[in-house]
């Protein structure tokens, strides 16, 4: 992140006008990464500073901003003297991710059900249960609340297993997986799915039946895996096809 943003967040340092460059930055990063989470800028799309700043109403140098850390996020790369353009996806570069989120979690979830393991946060496992384990009226519909949760639940598992390194990794790879796995809450049944599979998986937990839990949630994750591309490409072929990108956001 750049220091002049480290810098506002810290509320020091910074002149008035330095402060109000840094608020439009901030306001432009997140039209804009909405935008390419929301299919409004494709993958593979191309464009300059100043479209997006014209199509804004903001001058270049927040739009800079916004974009160098799209670019740390690799959502965006630039080109010299020709502009920038959204990273296409590589779902070779996923599949990797998602291989590597799962060796993280199953290590986690191996260490959650060794008595013997002192690091475990027994607190964080019993507020998940909390939201995971209900009944079928007290759950969450809302697909976007609910992909939040998600992503709370396996970094809760991953962060209760006491690790802090391998969280912080964890942490990396959930960034980095973002614009396709929160597809997967587009359709009830996925949300539904979500529910009863993360309640089994901490029930095996809560039991100490490592190999069951393991089990479980290497399925969970490779089933979000195929359902994500599935959805992804899919929707992306219906734009391209039909002409139905969403226009974008209002400045």
């Amino acid at each position: 992140m750049p220091e002049a943003i480290r810098m506002a967040r810290a509320g020091r340092g910074m002149s008035g006008a330095e402060v109000r460059v840094v608020s439009r930055a901030e306001t432009v990063y997140a039209q804009l990464r909405d935008d390419i989470f929301e299919f409004r800028m494709l993958p593979g799309d191309r464009f300059t500073e100043g479209e997006i700043a014209q199509r804004l109403g903001v001058s270049r140098t927040p739009v800079r901003e916004a974009l160098l850390r799209l670019q740390s996020d690799a959502l965006v790369q630039v080109y010299f003297r020709s502009g920038w353009e959204v990273v296409p996806l590589d779902f070779t570069r996923f599949d990797e991710l998602y291989e590597l989120r799962k060796l993280i979690e199953v290590n986690a979830v191996r260490m959650l059900c060794t008595h013997a393991t002192p690091t475990v946060d027994h607190g964080a496992l019993a507020q998940l249960a909390q939201f995971w384990q209900v009944p079928q009226d007290a759950r969450l519909d809302d697909g976007r609340l609910v992909a939040q949760h998600d992503e709370a639940f396996h970094a809760a598992l991953v962060a209760a297993a006491g690790n802090r390194e391998i969280a912080s990794v964890h942490r990396q790879v959930t960034e980095r997986i973002r614009i396709i796995r929160r597809l997967d809450f587009t359709y009830a049944a996925r949300v539904t799915a979500t529910y009863d599979e993360h309640a089994a998986i901490l029930r095996e937990i809560q039991r100490q039946r490592a190999e069951q839990a393991v089990l479980l949630l290497s399925s969970h994750i490779e089933e979000s895996r195929a359902e994500v591309r599935k959805i992804t490409l899919h929707r992306l072929q219906t734009i391209r096809t039909d002409g139905t990108r969403t226009q974008h956001a209002p400045r």
